[in-house]
């Protein structure tokens, strides 16, 4: 080449990032504009899910079979002067591939180097990451997963619900951040565990979309001062109109019914109160002649103190626990 012939453009490389967790072909405008006016689009495995609907767009896509390691250097070639190449990114991320190419710019190994773009085609929604646990969940109690989660029932998992919301009450209680993620997590569990059980029945099967499309239309309905034309202006007004709508809704003949009898007993002699004093009930309480009683009339004046009994029970054994930790030290 003379010395005063132009230097050719720089090829440009665009790598091209997406996310399994939204359907294939949702690709943003920029990402198919890329795609239409790449003189080569490259992908590293036939089966990769972007594949077919590019292709259904009429947009030709080359199948590469290059080695992890020379990925970087493979791709800066081909993007020759003068001409656009998209490579469209692994599901895994293409791990490694910045770096190489961050290399091969400073090392200057190549000459001349292409310019090159990072261009999000697709991006996670807010809950993507629930399809995850879908995944996982589906592998672990399919043929060649987990063993022990195949074999678990809704019965035999409830010690685990037990355990796993008392961690998280804890860590709320604690104010432990780090915790309170983990133990959300674990719960989080314990709900996607049972529905993927759930699937598998068959007489009655369901799965995670009926629960979360159950709870979605109850709390649509529950809420009509948001979603409809009610006019609540306060939490009272909020939870009158709740308590109102339950009733209807699970045709209740008592304040109490739908109290369930298996939790703590102080948290249930709680909410008992709290369910009469709601319907305006003065309902007198045992006398207390016995330790039974006494509990009962501690749990109802804490309510009426707008104390939660069974936070305060554990608020004190705490402090006792730790007066036992300081003794054993002082031993």
């Amino acid at each position: 080449m003379a010395d005063n012939d132009p230097t050719p453009e720089a090829g440009r490389l665009v790598l091209l990032a997406s996310t399994h967790r939204v359907a294939a072909g949702l690709l943003s405008w920029p990402a198919w504009e890329a795609l239409r006016g790449a003189a080569r689009g490259l992908v590293g495995n036939e089966g990769h899910p972007l594949v077919p609907p590019v292709r259904q767009a009429g947009v030709r896509v080359e199948v590469v079979d290059i080695e992890r390691y020379s990925l970087g250097r493979s791709l800066a070639e081909a993007a020759v002067p003068g001409t656009v190449v998209v490579w469209i990114g692994g599901p895994d991320g293409d791990p490694g591939l910045a770096d190489s190419l961050a290399r091969l710019a400073v090392e200057g190994g190549l000459d001349p180097m292409p310019e090159i773009e990072l261009l999000p085609g697709s991006y996670d929604l807010p809950g993507a990451r629930l399809l995850d646990l879908v995944a996982v969940m589906d592998r672990l109690r399919s043929p060649g997963g987990c063993p022990w989660d195949a074999g678990q029932t809704h019965e035999s998992l409830v010690k685990y619900l037990v355990e796993e919301s008392f961690e998280l009450v804890e860590a709320i209680e604690e104010g432990d951040r780090e915790a309170l993620l983990e133990e959300l997590g674990d719960v989080l569990l314990q709900v996607f565990f049972h529905a993927r059980i759930a699937e598998e029945d068959a007489a009655e099967p369901f799965g995670i979309d009926d629960v979360a499309g159950g709870i979605v239309e109850k709390l649509t309905y529950r809420h009509p001062h948001v979603f409809g034309d009610v006019h609540a202006p306060t939490a009272e007004h909020v939870e009158a109109n709740w308590e109102q709508l339950k009733a209807v809704e699970k045709q209740r003949e008592s304040v109490v019914d739908g109290v369930p009898l298996a939790q703590p007993a102080l948290a249930l002699a709680a909410k008992l109160h709290s369910r009469a004093a709601k319907a305006e009930l003065d309902v007198p309480l045992p006398e207390a002649d016995d330790l039974g009683s006494r509990l009962l009339a501690l749990a109802v004046e804490a309510q009426r103190q707008g104390l939660d009994p069974e936070a305060e029970l554990r608020a004190a054994a705490r402090r006792y626990r730790d007066a036992i930790r300081q003794a054993e030290k002082d031993k």
